[in-house]
């Protein structure tokens, strides 16, 4: 996870969250992965309590079993 700070008024606020998944899966799971990742925002309580104040992108990276 990567975050990215600015200063407005002298004070730290969080404006952007990256996070990367690192899964350990058979590249066969790719398109069942590919379409949970795709759906995740909608179901992620995080996501949705911090969307209209803070950027937050995602990616996933399959690393073998």
């Amino acid at each position: 996870m990567r975050g990215e700070i600015e200063t407005e008024e002298k004070v730290l606020i969080i404006k952007r969250i990256h996070t990367t998944y690192h899964l350990k899966a058979p590249e066969s799971a790719r398109e069942t992965v590919e379409r949970v990742h795709e759906m995740h925002r909608r179901f992620c309580p995080v996501y949705r309590s911090l969307e209209k104040a803070i950027e937050i992108t995602t990616e996933y990276r399959i690393e073998p079993e």
